[in-house]
């Protein structure tokens, strides 16, 4: 049974982040004793394959998900390649690579809880960005913080509508499934509260007599620290050619690590405020090893950047070789994805369709029809 969380940490005000923090903190603790009552939506836009990046901020904990039986739907969320690019050549393969590595880092549909599909082809979730359009003003829109920055971030000079209403098509993501929990990061925080936003106006303009057909998602913020690139000042991205991807070879990670930014002083310590490259680097080892990124730097001491960089490529290769092992026997299934794909979409559509003709009923629209 899938419930409204909400009731879960209605105890603590929701006006801070700190209070964020905490109501994902109750989450986490009651996965482990109540799994059933979830049911998560996260996902990708499909705009290249992935990097350590995702894995140490979202992949890794999707796969924890799973493993603590929680349902969980993955939307490769290809529509939304349409809002700032206009090439949609590469789409195909994107796709085909985001699947992959999902498969690759142990996510498994096969489980029966982890569903990946692309929301392009579940037409009864797209339904619902009309109705739900119904119930968001103009200025919400113009007031997003994450859509300005997303403008910003892809330099766009005109803004078209998919773009300008990204976050109310994240809602139908969201909701078509109902939903309750979505990892966030910080920054997608009011993404997240207009689904919320979304959800209580409709119950509340079209269920007063009836039970609440949605409920209002809560945001499980991420424990993972923040990934710079390569370069050490950005954030770990393709576009920036600061990155290392899942897919890279062992050679082709020791190759990047040693092209990696850092700095003149041949000791080395731990101080992400005086020396983000190095502890960026630190970082990315303490990730892949479990050990602590100050126990790394004393154990590195005088040895300066070339030992640094050789834990850094050891540490690494060490975590991404089963991966990209399981990727390899992957590749040479030419069905794989497709038949991902084809499963994960299936039951999406399902859901959705039985979701839809709820929603209809709710306004008023079955006609004696659903």
């Amino acid at each position: 049974m899938i419930i409204d969380v909400s009731d879960i940490a209605r105890e603590i005000d929701t006006g801070t982040f700190e209070e964020a923090v905490r109501r994902s903190q109750a989450l986490r603790a009651d996965f482990v004793v109540h799994p059933q009552r979830y049911r998560v939506l996260t996902g990708d836009r499909p705009t290249g394959p992935l990097h350590i990046g995702h894995y140490f901020g979202s992949l890794q904990n999707r796969v924890e998900l799973q493993n603590l039986r929680i349902e969980t739907f993955i939307v490769i969320a290809d529509y939304q390649v349409l809002t700032d690019r206009d090439s949609v050549e590469s789409i195909p393969e994107n796709v085909r690579e985001l699947v992959l590595d999902y498969l690759a880092v142990g996510l498994d549909p096969g489980t029966g809880r982890t569903h990946i599909f692309c929301h392009s082809h579940v037409p009864a979730l797209n339904q619902l960005l009309l109705p739900f359009l119904t119930l968001v003003g103009m200025g919400e829109l113009d007031r997003n913080p994450t859509v300005k920055e997303e403008i910003d971030a892809a330099g766009l000079k005109t803004v078209n509508a998919a773009m300008y209403t990204y976050p109310v098509h994240q809602a139908a993501d969201i909701l078509f499934c109902k939903g309750n929990v979505v990892p966030v990061g910080r920054d997608q925080l009011p993404h997240l509260e207009l689904t919320r936003k979304i959800a209580r106006r409709f119950n509340q303009r079209f269920c007063v007599d009836r039970p609440p057909v949605f409920p209002e998602p809560e945001a499980l913020l991420s424990n993972a620290p923040k990934i710079l690139g390569l370069d050490g000042s950005q954030k770990m991205s393709k576009s920036r050619n600061n990155a290392v991807m899942l897919r890279a070879t062992a050679d082709e990670t020791a190759a990047l690590i040693k092209k990696a930014k850092t700095d003149v002083d041949r000791h080395i310590t731990y101080d992400p405020e005086r020396r983000p490259e190095v502890s960026n680097l630190l970082l990315i080892a303490s990730l892949s090893t479990g050990e602590d990124p100050h126990s790394i730097a004393a154990r590195i001491g005088d040895g300066g950047s070339g030992t640094l960089k050789k834990v850094v490529t050891d540490a690494l290769n060490g975590l991404l070789a089963p991966i990209r092992a399981r990727r390899a026997a992957l590749v040479q299934d030419p069905a794989i994805v497709r038949e991902t794909l084809t499963r994960g979409i299936a039951t999406a559509t399902e859901i959705a369709e039985a979701t839809l003709r709820e929603t209809r009923k709710a306004m008023n629209m079955g006609y004696g029809l659903d």
